[in-house]
C-alpha cells in the first residue's frame, strides 16, 4: 500500500513541476526556474508585478499566508482569470495550477502593476456636441 501511495505522490509532484514550468514559460520566464527554491517564488513575484523584497515577507509567520493570498489573486488576474479562479488557487492550488498551465489562459502582464486588470475609470458625462453652424450664404 505504501508503494502505491509513493507512486501517486510522485505523479502529483511531476504534474505540479510540469504545471509550474508551463506557467513560467507562458509568462516569458525560464521554465527551469520553478525547480530552484526561493528563486521560483521571486520569479512568481516578478510575473505578478510585485517587488522582489516581498520575498522576505514570506519568511514571517502569518504574514506569509496573507502574502500568498495576495500573490494568488495577482497570479489569477495576470492570466486573465477572475476572483473565483483566485479562490481556487488559494484553496486548491494543486488542481488550479495545472488548469492555469494547460488550459487556455494566456499571460496578460503583471496584474499588480496594471498589466491585465485596468483600473476602473469613473463614469463621465459628456454633453452632446453642438450642431455645426449653417453654411454661409454667398450672393
Amino acid at each position: 500500500m505504501s508503494g502505491l501511495f509513493a507512486l501517486i505522490y510522485l505523479a502529483v509532484v511531476v504534474l505540479l513541476i510540469a504545471s509550474y514550468w508551463v506557467v513560467f514559460t507562458k509568462a516569458s520566464q525560464p521554465g527551469w526556474a520553478c525547480l530552484i527554491p526561493f528563486y521560483n517564488l521571486w520569479v512568481i513575484l516578478k510575473i505578478v508585478g510585485r517587488p522582489g523584497w516581498w520575498l522576505i515577507l514570506f519568511f514571517i509567520p502569518i504574514v506569509n499566508i496573507v502574502m500568498w493570498i495576495i500573490v494568488a489573486i495577482d497570479l489569477s488576474h495576470s492570466f486573465g482569470k477572475g476572483g473565483g479562479f483566485a479562490a481556487g488557487l488559494i484553496f486548491l492550488w494543486f488542481i488550479f495550477v495545472p488548469i492555469l498551465a494547460f488550459g487556455d489562459a494566456t499571460y496578460q502582464g503583471p496584474a499588480a502593476s496594471g498589466g491585465s486588470m485596468p483600473s476602473p475609470q469613473p463614469a463621465t458625462y459628456a454633453p452632446p456636441a453642438a450642431p455645426p453652424p449653417p453654411p454661409a450664404v454667398t450672393s
